[in-house]
């Protein structure tokens, strides 16, 4: 993975940590937005571990140039704000988790862990965040947005529906007589076919089609 926080003792405390575990390996480090970039083009690490405020350039930017050239790697914003803006700001540049700072070592661990594997570490409310602004939008739909919802198939458009809804893999799973990992399967394909980053990015997708609103109550 690569570290980037414009604080040295904080990458040398998280570089120490971090290569303390075995299944982990830091590979570079970066003290701004701008040499993120050029570290990450030169590693290809699977995760960025990433700070928000920094010079010359914001994380979130930094988040959003790393997941545009390279959508295979991961973004964790680690961070010691937790206002909403930066949440949301992260989230809509393509970061897969949002952690604090005060967060405890094994935690954070455990967080690149599932960031790696795909998984997504958006707290609830912070969807429902995104959704409200979503719906409080204008948005309209292209054609090739069209043709994207096209391509889905009528299960994967139930599972889009249920994820718009706030449902988590497992609720779904429960809810159409599924396998959790079934479902996560399901999730990566609708990911992959619509072009988008996370589950966050598929459920506002989701309201702008109007899809959160057919899987009510099931079918």
């Amino acid at each position: 993975m690569v570290i980037v926080d414009d604080h040295e003792v904080v990458r040398l405390g998280l570089k120490s940590l971090l290569n303390r575990v075995a299944d982990l390996e830091v590979v570079g480090e970066a003290g701004s937005a701008a040499e993120a970039e050029r570290v990450v083009e030169r590693t290809q690490p699977d995760v960025v571990v990433m700070d928000i405020r920094m010079p010359e350039g914001s994380g979130i930017e930094a988040c959003r140039a790393i997941r545009s050239r390279w959508p295979q790697i991961k973004v964790i914003m680690l961070t010691s704000y937790s206002d909403d803006e930066a949440v949301i700001g992260s989230v809509m540049a393509g970061a897969s988790g949002y952690v604090l700072k005060q967060i405890g070592t094994q935690e954070l661990v455990e967080a690149i862990r599932r960031v790696s594997k795909g998984e997504s570490l958006l707290d609830p409310g912070v969807t429902g965040k995104i959704l409200e602004r979503v719906r409080g939008g204008a948005g309209t739909n292209g054609t090739a947005q069209g043709a994207a919802q096209e391509a889905l198939t009528e299960q994967e458009e139930r599972i889009l529906a249920l994820i718009a809804q706030g449902k988590t893999n497992r609720e779904i799973a429960a809810a159409l007589y599924l396998s959790e990992k079934t479902v996560r399967n399901y999730v990566s394909n609708i990911l992959a076919k619509l072009q988008l980053h996370n589950r966050a990015e598929a459920a506002a997708w989701a309201v702008r089609r109007g899809l959160d609103r057919t899987e009510k109550g099931g079918r």
